[in-house]
């Protein structure tokens, strides 16, 4: 009986989580804080195009690494396909994905990956979800700027995750308890 137990002990996947969420990206002006000297209205240059792409991003808190996807709109056939390319680039382990209650992760037609569990965080708390904190930092950045065309957004977009690195992504998602947990989980 113990040697079954160690076979299949043995033919495990380790196990990874990453925080996975979706964001969109639009030319309409993100708003934001302008320091001005008291009785000083602020004055900003903005823009209401409704132009947009979205980014479907996971990250992993406790190493950093992370994985990015562009699509033109939210359903269940555009995060087939985040699952579908996500799984192919971590095969080896087997992968929690931390993800909202959104019907495109519920949807019936949605095939899961033999190698990723959703889990599925309560509903209406998107605050714990880290993925939610790296948006607000790549917005941060993006705080008064007007783009004149998608592209140019896109561009600095890619410029923003292009420089984000693995510490930078870890500082900003690893959430004590997560951290705690999933060391907890590596000691078993």
């Amino acid at each position: 009986m113990r040697q079954y137990a160690r076979q299949v002990c043995q033919d495990l996947r380790p196990i990874r989580y990453f925080a996975q969420d979706e964001s969109r990206f639009g030319l309409k002006t993100l708003l934001g804080r302008v320091m001005t000297a008291c009785g000083v209205k602020p004055i900003g240059a903005w823009q209401w195009l409704f132009k947009a792409f979205w980014i479907y991003g996971a990250v992993d808190p406790a190493t950093g690494e992370a994985f990015f996807l562009e699509f033109s709109h939210v359903d269940t056939d555009c995060y087939q396909l985040f699952l579908d390319q996500f799984s192919q680039a971590y095969p080896e382990t087997l992968n929690i994905l931390q993800v909202d209650n959104g019907r495109f992760h519920t949807s019936k037609d949605l095939v899961v990956p033999e190698n990723i569990i959703l889990l599925f965080q309560p509903p209406y708390c998107p605050e714990l979800n880290p993925i939610e904190r790296l948006w607000q930092h790549l917005k941060a950045n993006l705080k008064w700027a007007s783009f004149k065309t998608l592209e140019q957004l896109r561009s600095k977009v890619d410029q923003l995750l292009t420089e984000l690195t693995p510490e930078v992504i870890g500082s900003i998602t690893g959430y004590d308890f997560i951290l705690n947990a999933l060391s907890a989980l590596n000691t078993i």
